[in-house]
């Protein structure tokens, strides 16, 4: 039997936490696959109710969660905005294009074929 080991991304620590109070930092990846991340989306929820503010994160050769840079960032990001929790999903949810702006609304990204017939939150295909 293979024991899953705990991660030591300090965002996956505090999402493990649970809900402490607001504000409230969302994280999102998205790739081309399911397998690669190159965008990463952070909103904070400063009260219930509010809209996010929004920043992203882009990485153009490697998985963005892999880049000691970048986790410097969002850690400082978070600190800045004196976020209690943390909420993330444990993968990749979607195409890191965004239809509207980088493809017509409607249409499925020409960029990630992956995601043509995939469920964004499950994963599982749909028909």
């Amino acid at each position: 039997m293979k024991i899953k080991a705990r991660s030591n991304n300090p965002l996956k620590k505090r999402a493990r936490r649970g809900f402490r109070g607001f504000p409230v930092a969302t994280v999102a990846l998205y790739g081309p696959d399911d397998q690669h991340a190159n965008k990463l989306v952070i909103g904070i929820i400063n009260h219930e109710g509010a809209e996010p503010e929004l920043r992203k994160w882009y990485s153009e050769d490697a998985d963005i969660r892999s880049l000691p840079n970048i986790e410097a960032e969002i850690q400082t990001f978070i600190k800045q905005h004196g976020v209690l929790s943390v909420s993330m999903v444990d993968r990749i949810i979607g195409c890191p294009h965004e239809e509207g702006v980088d493809y017509a609304d409607g249409e499925t990204c020409p960029e990630c074929p992956f995601w043509r017939s995939k469920d964004r939150f499950t994963g599982e295909m749909i028909s």
